[in-house]
């Protein structure tokens, strides 16, 4: 398996930016400013003088909690140090993300035929069978599906588009979806753990 750390690139400027005076941000949220690792089984491309990576065959890309799984990857960093990228393909077709949320026992995950991602701007931008989920511990507590789904890690919200891209065999029409469990620890959520205690079974005749 071929590896790289892109962070050798430009790391002065992650350095300056931190004598400067930049307040501290949770891990999470300073996931952009971690080193990026790169892992895949074919051979990839490093194009210094254009600070361009690309590789193929199973890739892996890591860097501080988020995880990248795609079958091709480019990535590329800006004149400011930042990092970008498109990341296509996978098993079934499709690329897969993973990121903790921001001093939670949360994460959030999802995956799309075409996911790209902006460090400068903390946002991943998922394209063509979009679907995106929050974790609280193992359990799926919110789900949003569609053609297209932005997600803003440092403002922690969904834009979510639908359409005919969005289609799958369990939503022929592409309709937008989006399931929301009540907020965990919320009387809310306590009143729905009692009634699904009392009635495994739920409504189903």
């Amino acid at each position: 398996m071929t590896s790289i750390r892109t962070s050798s690139f430009v790391s002065g400027a992650l350095a300056l930016a931190m004598l400067a005076g930049v307040p501290p941000a949770f891990a999470e949220k300073a996931d952009r400013l971690k080193k990026m690792e790169i892992e895949a089984d074919q051979p990839g491309k490093v194009d210094i003088r254009n600070r361009v990576v690309t590789f193929n065959g199973n890739v892996v890309v890591r860097q501080g909690t988020m995880t990248l799984h795609a079958a091709s990857i480019t990535v590329k960093e800006d004149d400011q140090g930042y990092q970008s990228g498109v990341a296509t393909g996978g098993p079934g077709g499709l690329a897969r993300f993973k990121q903790k949320r921001d001093g939670l026992n949360e994460w959030v995950e999802g995956e799309a035929r075409r996911i790209e991602f902006d460090g400068r701007d903390s946002r991943l931008r998922l394209i063509g069978q979009a679907s995106t989920r929050r974790l609280a511990g193992n359990q799926v507590a919110d789900q949003v599906t569609g053609a297209q789904i932005i997600y803003d890690n440092a403002l922690e919200t969904y834009t979510v588009s639908g359409g005919a891209r969005a289609a799958t065999p369990e939503n022929p029409t592409g309709r937008v979806r989006v399931e929301l469990s009540p907020r965990k620890g919320s009387q809310a959520a306590q009143e729905a753990e009692a009634a699904d205690a009392a009635d495994p079974a739920g409504s189903a005749p």
